[in-house]
């Protein structure tokens, strides 16, 4: 038994000690322009400079009967817009609406 727990803890070690070894890359995914669920997202700044960002964050949160709240801008290259996808407030008689493109 001591031997199976001594080869599972030297094999532990080696695996880890491999990973330690190699370097970490955050560069290795990319990044979508735009991404966002139904409690809200992201669009890249160089995107917003090329399309109406606002018109892509209300047709993303009309898709699931939300309203858009810019949240903040990062206004450089490589920056974000961020938003939240927001219930339509209290008393308002229609859903959002959803445009055609």
């Amino acid at each position: 038994m001591r031997i199976i727990a001594a080869a599972g803890l030297l094999a532990g070690l080696v695996v880890s000690g491999t990973m330690a070894s190699q370097p970490a890359r955050a560069d290795i995914l990319p990044v979508p322009p735009f991404k966002g669920n139904d409690t809200g997202g992201i669009i890249a700044y160089s995107m917003a400079t090329q399309v109406d960002a606002r018109q892509v964050a209300v047709d993303h949160c009309a898709r699931y009967g939300k309203v858009v709240k810019f949240l903040g801008v990062q206004a450089y290259e490589g920056g974000y817009i961020s938003f939240s996808c927001r219930w339509v407030p209290y008393g308002a008689a229609d859903r959002p609406i959803r445009t055609l493109y």
